[in-house]
């Protein structure tokens, strides 16, 4: 049967955001290309990375703790030898140090050690919440606060290509995972510090960023052709998460 025209959109539609914007900046944009209020994210992006980020329209919302649950999979860059203060390229240099002549083996071999379940304590530079407070709005007034340390997961985290003072990589993480932490941590690793230098997320979940869409196609695209973007809640999360 015709769904008729003027049923309310709803579904997953797959981003590709580009540099320089916030996920609120994405879901702003989507609500006057769809038309809606009722429009989210599962799972922020800083405003240096790119990559694939999954926007949630009408009822589609309410998946987005699940969809925020699932594993997550980047490509990156880290700049050795250079430590900043919220361990990304937008921060501020802190620390500059020599780096060491690393071989494709040794940059492998600390990789490997990164592999598996782990504490990991937020960057005082994130979004997240302490006592109602947002970490990067006291960091921003030179604040530190205490963080709770928590478990994470990465199962992957691989070399693509070594040009020094930059390391390429490939990582996959659990939620709540923040790579530029352990991109701080590997140039730790070798004694010369780093920063996290480019982000892009390739994938969340089974959603891969080579089914997505930039903001420019979206915004070309007619009603119809809008509506073929959504990829129905259904077929992406089990009925008792809704």
């Amino acid at each position: 049967m015709h769904q008729p025209s003027n049923d309310v959109p709803e579904g997953i539609l797959l981003v590709d955001k580009p540099q320089g914007i916030t996920s609120h900046d994405v879901v702003s944009k989507m609500r006057r290309v769809y038309h809606m209020k009722k429009v989210g994210h599962a799972g922020t992006l800083d405003p240096m990375a790119t990559g694939l980020l999954l926007i949630l329209i009408g009822k589609a919302t309410k998946a987005s703790q699940y969809l925020m649950s699932m594993d997550k999979e980047y490509t990156g860059t880290v700049r050795l030898g250079q430590i900043t203060d919220s361990q990304d390229a937008d921060g501020a240099m802190l620390e500059e140090r020599p780096v060491p002549e690393l071989t494709e083996v040794e940059v492998r071999a600390q990789m490997k050690t990164f592999l598996g379940d782990q504490y990991q304590t937020p960057p005082m530079f994130s979004a997240k919440k302490i006592n109602g407070q947002k970490l990067y709005k006291l960091a921003r007034q030179g604040k530190t606060v205490e963080r709770e340390p928590r478990v994470i997961h990465i199962s992957r985290f691989e070399l693509t290509k070594l040009a020094l003072p930059e390391v390429s990589f490939i990582v996959g993480t659990s939620k709540g995972a923040y790579v530029r932490t352990i991109a701080h941590d590997l140039g730790e690793r070798f004694g010369c510090g780093g920063h996290l230098n480019e982000l892009r997320r390739t994938a969340v979940g089974q959603f891969r960023i080579e089914k997505s869409a930039t903001i420019e196609e979206l915004e070309s695209m007619s009603p119809s052709a809008l509506r073929k973007r959504l990829i129905p809640v259904i077929q992406a999360v089990p009925t008792h998460a809704l």
